[in-house]
């Protein structure tokens, strides 16, 4: 299937790792120019550099996106290489623990690494987005819909994001751009791994959460997520927009309690 991105430009955010590494190495696949922001460099360089040596151009942009300088260069710096943003994803953060104890402080610390930035890079690509008649897609969290203990920020944060989704497809439909959120919920990356392996037996650790997973007993891979925001962004999905998109095997909404046959592992050991 022609998903109709070849030359498009997509400028992503957390580009380098995980599902953001999964979502631009998809959408490079389908012919698309990427711009890849980071705050970190030494993945987002290596990307780069292996795709240069294919002849396909994925940018590397260096910003911290707590600091609005940051996003407004990083769409600066897309429109001087590319000369236009047909894609914006969303999809930098950090699950980062900020607590109801934290304190104001700490709160506003994580809206900053997980929710500001959403809003402060849709705001200085919209004149580029509204030429090209673009797309939006947001990367969000379970824990929006379910809570998870301990991560007030992180929560408040991913529920903002997909109330903004909202938002933003009523404000922009008469410019037909197409606004959509993604939903990961337990999903496989380099970063739950390592959670994981902190626990006293990660083996257990991990079969205790696949065992709640609906469908297939599995945790979501990357590519899943990164399958489905590139369809989204596709000239295949022109008619679908304000969407909050579950790909998590069913896990949010379906009642655990059908799949769960296990004793409960604490992960915090």
């Amino acid at each position: 299937m022609d998903l109709g991105l070849e030359g498009k430009v997509a400028l992503v955010t957390g580009g380098s790792k995980g599902i953001g590494e999964a979502i631009t190495r998809t959408l490079l696949a389908e012919g698309a120019l990427v711009a890849n922001v980071n705050r970190s460099s030494a993945e987002g360089e290596a990307l780069e550099a292996e795709y240069a040596e294919r002849g396909q151009r994925c940018m590397f942009i260096q910003g911290d996106l707590t600091q609005m300088e940051a996003c407004e260069s990083a769409v600066n710096t897309t429109l001087q290489e590319f000369g236009q943003i047909d894609i914006l994803v969303n999809n930098a953060g950090v699950n980062d623990g900020v607590s109801l104890t934290d304190g104001p402080q700490a709160f506003l610390g994580s809206l900053e690494r997980n929710l500001i930035h959403y809003y402060a890079m849709a705001h200085y690509a919209l004149d580029a987005l509204k030429a090209s008649q673009g797309v939006i897609i947001n990367i969000s969290s379970k824990v929006a819909a379910t809570g998870q203990g301990g991560t007030s920020g992180y929560a408040a944060a991913k529920g903002g994001i997909n109330g903004m989704t909202r938002e933003w497809a009523l404000d922009l439909a008469a410019d037909n751009i197409r606004v959509n959120t993604v939903v990961p919920a337990e999903t496989w990356t380099p970063l739950y791994a390592e959670l994981i392996d902190q626990s006293e037996n990660p083996a257990a650790a991990r079969q205790q959460i696949e065992d709640i997973i609906p469908l297939g007993k599995r945790f979501t891979t990357s590519q899943e997520i990164a399958d489905m925001v590139v369809f989204l962004a596709s000239q295949r999905s022109l008619h679908t927009t304000g969407q909050i998109h579950y790909v998590d095997g069913g896990y949010t909404h379906l009642d655990r309690k059908y799949t769960s046959n296990s004793d409960r592992v604490d992960l915090s050991k």
